[in-house]
């Protein structure tokens, strides 16, 4: 099953902690800072992969929608009926700060809320499974 990791190019190391996460746990996570090389056609490479994946996780941090991207990436889960259900917020960071700029969707989903010095990825791993269960 693949994963699609939305975040903010600030956030990539923690996209990256969480990627390796999933893929411990059996899961194919897709980020772009990962998946696309120079050279590609950027927006292909994630329609496609939007297209394919079964679940989105948005890394939701302070600076998170200073991202267009990222709120394009949140905008096609909200319409896309396979994603129904499968869309998941995770709040990093001190929850203020975190929830600021979120749209007010993101804070009525069913998120996790992760401290910063204490990113339990298994949270995210074990609501995943729960999604797709």
């Amino acid at each position: 099953m693949q994963i699609f990791i939305s975040h903010a190019s600030k956030d990539k190391v923690l996209a990256r902690r969480l990627a390796q996460c999933l893929a411990e746990a059996g899961f194919h996570a897709w980020s772009a800072e990962e998946h696309i090389y120079p050279g590609d056609n950027w927006a292909k490479k994630v329609g496609q992969a939007l297209e394919e994946s079964e679940v989105m996780v948005v890394l939701v941090t302070p600076h998170a929608f200073a991202s267009e991207r990222l709120t394009e990436d949140i905008q096609y889960a909200l319409t896309a009926p396979h994603y129904r259900g499968r869309l998941i917020p995770v709040f990093l960071g001190p929850e203020s700060e975190a929830l600021d700029d979120a749209p007010w969707i993101l804070r009525k989903l069913d998120a996790v809320r992760l401290a910063a010095d204490q990113q339990d990825w298994q949270a995210v791993v074990d609501k995943v499974r729960r999604c797709t269960g």
